[in-house]
């Protein structure tokens, strides 16, 4: 279960391209967002983002965006 909140904490730093826009959202902190996204990228084995200024995906990270593509976000939700 607690890969399906990480999956759903990735796709929304996705969505809205930012950490601390995802925090606010949820109502929890930064950091707890940000162990989240670690913990699916230790499950994966690869870094999901390249973070110098503006958050992009790296390689693995498009891949994965890519397959959750064909789940319906209400199915996230």
């Amino acid at each position: 279960m607690y890969r399906l909140d990480a999956i759903k904490i990735f796709v929304r730093v996705v969505e809205s391209g930012s950490f601390s826009a995802v925090a606010v959202e949820l109502g929890v902190g930064q950091p707890a967002v940000c162990k989240q996204v670690a913990s699916l990228e230790a499950h994966l084995g690869a870094t999901a983002f390249c973070v110098p200024r503006a958050i992009s995906l790296t390689e693995a990270a498009t891949n994965l965006r890519t397959s959750l593509g064909r789940i319906d976000n209400r199915e996230l939700s």
